[in-house]
């Protein structure tokens, strides 16, 4: 089967690195070229840096192209088209295929979304699944159309959110998951065993792309609301709070007691206390943190923060800078 691989991060080189895995090759699966987003600046230096996807191809010794639209790109579709691909495999590629290319391969164009499909269609799967609370997502392999994560699903396989894992960690585990769907489904859809179900329109949710302003914390929430946003923002873009004129910028964090005194004001910090953290009140139940970066230092444990500096217990941490 000649492939043509789409993707950008390090969640879509897990997939084409299983592709051409020895077992992957000894199946016939045979990747072609790579499409992947142009380099992008990165760090302090701002030098110029290849997505993983490349990475993987380069190693691998196949050509990659990273192409700035798909959209009247003549060029890349004549490319594509004297490959005579059978499918275009789309993992996590982060720009909408135009028809032409959909339609390019006898397959199609498959992709692999992070989430239990309908829900969570878009960007941020991944996280929202955590920020809203699911204790349940997985991996969904779809023969892709004109919409957004729109199309027939193929196969579906899923797994269990832990009660404090972060975005970051789910996203590992979802990537080699969503590789193991792919591999999977090429093999099925080979042998003519995929049998697509539509997806039901009225179970569908969206998953927005997140910014900074999705991390800011209000305190008024319930210490559940605000620990599943500080772990699904978590490694980016991070969950926020302003104390003592500066961004306090959260990592971890620990559900408390569920009730606190009378006077507490949300956002309070109630006190804090060693191996747990700083806790604070929210509008049900309170909260630790466990470890934050403080103005002007260093991400650390509130444990290793406190042997320097003093914190400053009845301050109330406010959303707005």
């Amino acid at each position: 089967m000649k492939i043509v691989f789409m993707g950008t991060p390090d969640f879509a080189a897990v997939s084409l690195s299983k592709l051409l895995s020895p077992p992957a090759k000894q199946a016939g699966f045979e990747v072609l070229a790579v499409v992947t987003q142009e380099d992008k600046p990165k760090g302090r230096g701002h030098k110029l840096t290849p997505p993983p996807v490349k990475e993987t191809a380069l190693e691998a010794g196949i050509p990659v192209y990273q192409p700035d639209t798909l959209r009247k790109n003549d060029t890349l579709f004549q490319t594509l088209s004297d490959i005579e691909p059978d499918v275009i495999v789309v993992v996590a590629y982060g720009k909408l295929l135009p028809e032409r290319f959909l339609k390019l391969p006898r397959y199609g164009a498959i992709n692999i979304h992070a989430s239990l499909l309908p829900k969570y269609r878009g960007a941020g799967p991944i996280q929202w699944a955590v920020i809203r609370g699911e204790t349940v997502t997985g991996v969904t392999s779809m023969q892709m159309g004109k919409g957004l994560d729109t199309g027939d699903m193929l196969l579906q396989r899923q797994l269990a959110i832990g009660a404090d894992e972060t975005a970051g960690e789910l996203w590992d585990r979802l990537a080699e998951l969503g590789a193991e769907v792919l591999e999977e489904t090429l093999r099925q859809l080979e042998n003519g065993t995929l049998k697509p179900r539509p997806q039901q329109e009225d179970l569908a949710t969206y998953a927005p792309m997140l910014s900074r302003e999705t991390g800011k914390i209000d305190w008024t929430k319930s210490a559940q609301e605000i620990h599943n946003l500080v772990r699904g923002t978590n490694p980016w873009p991070g969950a926020w709070t302003c104390y003592q004129g500066g961004i306090l910028k959260i990592r971890r964090t620990a559900l408390g007691p569920e009730t606190t005194s009378a006077n507490a004001v949300c956002g309070q910090i109630l006190s804090v206390e060693k191996g747990k953290g700083m806790l604070v009140c929210t509008g049900k139940g309170s909260l630790y943190i466990e470890q934050a970066q403080f103005p002007n230092a260093k991400p650390m444990s509130v444990d290793a923060y406190a042997l320097g500096h003093t914190i400053a217990v009845g301050e109330i941490l406010k959303g707005e800078e």
